[in-house]
C-alpha cells in the first residue's frame, strides 16, 4: 500500500511543477546567445528595413512545463532548376544529383504529364529547405507560438532567398528564452528522387550544430513516396518533424 500512495504522491508533486508560474514573463527573460534582453537581429532595425514586433513576444503566458512537444510540416515545389532559380537544400546540404525524371503536369515543356530529364531546384521564397523549416515549425508549435509563416512571411522581402540556418539560429534563441533546450528531434524527411542516404549525416551535423544539441538527439529518416501524387513524381518534396523541448 505504501508504494502505491508514494507514486500518487510524486504523480501529484510533478503536476504541481508542470504548473507553476514563473517570476518573471519568459518574453523577458535575458537571451543566452546574446546576452541581454534584444530581439535577434533579424527584427532589429537596419538602415533600410524600419524595426517590426517580433511575432514570437506573445500576449499570453507561456507556462514553464517540464517538456514540451511539438510538430512541423513543410512541402515545396520542385521544378527544373533553371526555372527553380535555386538547387535543392536540404539541412542545409546541397544536394548533387545527376539529372532525374521529372513530371512536367502542368505542359509548360510539352504535353501534359510528359517526363523529362532534368536537374531539379525547389520553388520557394527562401532557400526552401524543407528539414529546417519543419524543425522551425515545430520548435514555434511547441512553445504555443505563431507558425514560421507568420514569423518569416513570404511577403517580407528580407527572406527573399535567405539561408534557412538563419531560422533555426532564430528559433534555437527563442526556445532559449523560453528557458527550453532540445530533447530530442524525428525527422521524416520525404522525396522520391534524388537519394539523400549519403548527405544525411551532413544534415544530421548541421542540426546538432544549430540546435547545440548531441547526435543521440537528432534522427533523420528519408523516405520515397511510391511514385504517388506530385511527391512521387519529383513535383515536391515534404517533411514532417516530431520533437520535445525540455527544461
Amino acid at each position: 500500500m505504501r508504494s502505491a500512495f508514494d507514486l500518487i504522491f510524486l504523480v501529484d508533486l510533478l503536476v504541481l511543477c508542470t504548473r507553476m508560474r514563473p517570476a518573471v514573463a519568459w518574453a523577458a527573460a535575458p537571451n543566452p546567445r546574446s546576452g541581454g534582453t534584444d530581439r535577434v537581429a533579424l527584427f532589429s532595425a537596419s538602415s533600410d528595413v524600419p524595426p517590426v514586433p517580433d511575432p514570437t513576444v506573445v500576449p499570453y503566458e507561456v507556462e514553464p512545463l517540464l517538456m514540451r512537444l511539438g510538430h512541423g510540416f513543410d512541402i515545396h515545389k520542385m521544378v527544373p532548376v533553371e526555372d527553380a532559380g535555386q538547387p535543392v537544400i536540404i539541412a542545409g546540404v546541397l544536394i548533387e544529383h545527376s539529372d532525374q525524371k521529372w513530371t512536367d503536369a502542368e505542359g509548360k515543356f510539352g504535353p501534359p504529364g510528359a517526363k523529362h530529364l532534368t536537374q531539379l531546384g525547389v520553388v520557394a521564397h527562401s532557400d526552401g529547405d524543407v528539414i529546417y523549416h519543419s524543425i522551425v515549425d515545430a520548435i514555434f508549435g511547441a512553445l504555443t507560438l505563431p507558425d514560421i509563416g507568420q514569423v518569416f512571411q513570404d511577403t517580407d522581402p528580407r527572406w527573399r532567398g535567405v539561408d534557412s540556418s538563419k531560422f533555426m539560429d532564430y528559433a534555437r534563441d527563442v526556445m532559449e528564452r523560453y528557458g527550453y533546450r532540445i530533447g530530442n528531434i524525428d525527422v521524416t524527411l520525404i522525396l522520391e528522387r534524388p537519394k539523400v542516404a549519403k548527405f544525411k549525416p551532413q544534415m544530421k551535423e548541421n542540426i546538432v550544430r544549430l540546435l547545440n544539441t548531441t547526435p543521440g538527439c537528432v534522427n533523420i529518416k528519408a523516405r520515397t513516396h511510391e511514385q504517388v501524387d506530385s511527391v512521387g513524381e519529383l513535383r515536391s518534396l515534404s517533411c514532417h518533424v516530431v520533437l520535445t523541448l525540455i527544461r
